[in-house]
């Protein structure tokens, strides 16, 4: 058998992290972009190092390069470094520290505020506007452009964690942002560089996640239990408990309680200008 190249070892090494050795899928092509993006870990510590000047402004480049539907670019960013506010923040998201401890931490909005804006001054009604579907992508887009956003800043050696406990209460949010009515912070994002980068977490195999022309069941059981191991043994290594993942998945939505009042979401969206017909 031919001894491995540095670029295949390194391909190798970057899919049993995330897949684990028993579930590695087909090697295909390989750059340091597929490399960097295998290699993304979600970071909880930093560093209260400054960012680079032009760091924001970079980011923002990027995520403004992502796809929007329609061009319709239904998202905004709120930048926000001021310690107090990360503070208040922190405390919306049940008090995660990593919100307060990491130099830039960045509000994704769901924003369909300016468009109405646009109507107005055109003297036009948006009859589309407040339905599901136009919030639907509004989402979608903001989700988009962080994503862009978190590639770009790995690639200049930042780490990043999202933090969707900011829908625990999107209206104390607004009010700390001073967000116009239909636009609602959908999820945040840690920006800094890391005190502890970790490890690589496994994800469910592809032959869980990739269904080939049709969707297909057959195996998930054992790919599960598979997984389940997996997840374990990744988090007890890393203090999380010895849980794996149909235990996580159990306690994350077998209980109202644990969606710490975002079973309230429809109607906290309605009340800061979202009607989702």
């Amino acid at each position: 058998m031919d001894s491995l190249t540095p670029a295949t070892a390194g391909k190798t090494e970057a899919l049993a992290a995330r897949y684990g050795h028993d579930a590695i899928p087909l090697a295909g092509p390989w750059n340091e972009t597929i490399a960097g993006m295998l290699g993304h870990r979600s970071v909880r510590a930093y560093r209260p190092d400054p960012l680079p000047e032009g760091t924001l402004e970079t980011l923002v480049a990027a995520a403004s390069s992502a796809a929007t539907s329609s061009n319709l670019q239904t998202w905004s960013v709120v930048a926000v470094q001021d310690p107090e506010a990360r503070a208040a923040l922190a405390e919306v998201a049940s008090g995660q520290k990593h919100v307060r401890q990491c130099p830039l931490f960045l509000v994704w909005l769901a924003d369909l505020s300016r468009n109405a804006r646009l109507a107005e001054a055109e003297g036009v009604a948006l009859e589309g506007l407040p339905y599901l579907e136009s919030f639907l992508v509004a989402a979608v887009d903001a989700a988009l452009a962080a994503q862009n956003a978190v590639v770009a800043a790995e690639s200049l050696g930042l780490s990043t964690v999202y933090i969707g406990a900011l829908r625990n209460d999107v209206q104390r949010v607004a009010g700390l942002l001073g967000l116009p009515p239909g636009a609602v912070g959908v999820f945040g994002l840690c920006v800094g560089y890391a005190a502890d980068p970790g490890e690589v977490k496994p994800r469910l195999p592809q032959a869980t996640v990739l269904h080939r022309e049709r969707y297909a069941t057959e195996g998930e059981a054992a790919q599960r239990a598979g997984y389940d191991t997996a997840l374990g043994e990744f988090s007890a290594r890393n203090g999380m408990g010895p849980e794996g993942w149909t235990g996580r998945v159990i306690g994350r939505l077998a209980k109202l309680r644990a969606m710490a009042g975002r079973d309230r979401l429809v109607a906290a969206l309605r009340g800061i200008g979202f009607p989702l017909r």
